[in-house]
């Protein structure tokens, strides 16, 4: 009777067996006609963990082939799929291997296309789900963060920034470049041994390589500013503080610390990083300007016009520095007149007014320079055209008074 029960059992599994080889059968038979639905109902209805370990990783296999969906599946069957293969072991290695392969370049594929129609979103999470495939690929998963910024969904970047930061990713790599013979402009190549071909060829001359910058900083303010624009400043300061001493020596990250504080309020803090920044880089004019900035508010006359001279000579064109500087010159002209109206008629008050008429002429004559760069920079800026306007006509100069009457005139300003 004993015996009789073993054989009965022994039938019993061996049935088994062939019912679970049968159905994935018909399962890998679905996929190959692309009938992903059925695939999924059969698998569905199978239990790997009663399977013999033979089958196992068919069953992973095909399950994550079923997810995928030749490339169509969402983002929550594609993060199974990814799970369900990460479970196949022995001989399905290989196999294994060229599926990822195909979703590695199909992703990469539909995340630049997306790119290029502008489809940021979707871009993003063909990036993510590249990366999630093959992680040792970093650079996918920097791509999805940045691009998921792009459209604002900042839950979503903040959380793959943070993981960037968590494996200390930095996305430094070697670039090879020379000079073109013929625009005796730098080129940066794809890779060494095009550059050396080039070289070789006579088009290209003076190669060399170099590390590209870290994107450590720009992670870091990125994770700052979203922190910032959910209202959780402390997060913010600490994230930053944080990639500041890992980077003490990033310009981009000192300048992004001192805005955090300016944002946060903290204008004294905000002052202390960016005349820090400037000792570091001098001959920047918008450090120059900013500090121009923040003199001009705490009521540092002396120092904003330094600064704002100091920007104008690091870069003549520098429109906002001549504004300013123009407006807190004409600023002055307040007290002057409200002095002026305080004014009686006796002999010293008529002296007194003459001489306050003599200082403002002069305050106008002092401006006039910063606006007529403003001019000849940006000849449609139609508020420095009308504030010319005003002074060559208080100061009585006829000539340029009606020219830039025209101008004003001709910029609609009437």
């Amino acid at each position: 009777m004993k015996n009789q029960f073993i054989v009965a059992l022994a039938i019993t599994v061996t049935t088994f067996s062939f019912a679970q080889k049968k159905e994935l059968k018909s399962v890998e038979k679905a996929i190959k006609s692309n009938n992903f639905a059925e695939a999924k109902s059969i698998l569905d209805q199978l239990d790997p963990s009663s399977m013999e370990d033979k089958y196992k990783a068919d069953y992973y296999y095909l399950n994550a082939e079923a997810l995928y969906a030749n490339g169509s599946a969402n983002n929550d069957d594609v993060t199974k799929a990814l799970k369900s293969l990460g479970l196949v072991k022995g001989d399905l290695e290989a196999e294994t291997a060229e599926l990822k392969k195909t979703m590695i370049e199909s992703f990469v594929k539909k995340a630049n296309d997306a790119y290029e129609s502008k489809d940021f979103s979707v871009s993003s999470k063909n990036f993510e789900n590249a990366y999630r495939v093959s992680t040792k690929d970093t650079l996918y998963l920097y791509y999805a963060a940045i691009t998921a910024t792009g459209v604002q969904e900042f839950d979503r970047a903040l959380v793959l920034f943070e993981e960037l930061d968590d494996l200390g990713y930095t996305g430094v790599e070697k670039e090879y470049f020379a000079i073109d013979k013929e625009t005796d402009k730098e080129e940066i190549f794809q890779s060494k041994s095009i550059r050396d071909l080039s070289v070789k060829a006579g088009t290209h001359l003076k190669p060399g390589q170099r590390n590209t910058e870290s994107k450590q900083g720009e992670i870091a303010k990125n994770i700052a500013l979203i922190y910032t624009s959910k209202g959780e400043n402390d997060k913010a300061l600490a994230a930053m503080t944080k990639a500041r001493e890992t980077n003490p020596d990033d310009l981009n990250l000192l300048i992004s610390q001192a805005n955090l504080y300016f944002q946060t309020g903290d204008k004294e803090k905000f002052k202390q990083l960016l005349t820090e920044a400037t000792q570091k880089d001098p001959n920047n004019p918008e450090l120059q300007f900013n500090l121009g900035v923040m003199s001009q508010e705490s009521g540092d006359f002396d120092s904003a016009k330094k600064y704002y001279d100091k920007a104008i000579e690091l870069d003549p064109t520098y429109t906002n520095a001549e504004i300013n500087m123009a407006a807190m010159i004409l600023d002055q002209e307040k007290g002057i007149i409200e002095e002026m109206n305080s004014l009686g008629s006796s002999t010293a008050d008529n002296k007194r007014y003459d001489e306050l008429k003599l200082k403002r002429t002069e305050i106008y004559k002092s401006a006039i320079p910063y606006l007529e760069s403003v001019m000849k920079t940006d000849p449609t800026n139609v508020d420095a055209a009308k504030t010319l306007l005003n002074i060559y006509s208080a100061t009585g100069d006829t000539a340029k008074y009606k020219a830039m009457k025209a101008t004003v005139e001709s910029l609609g300003g009437n």
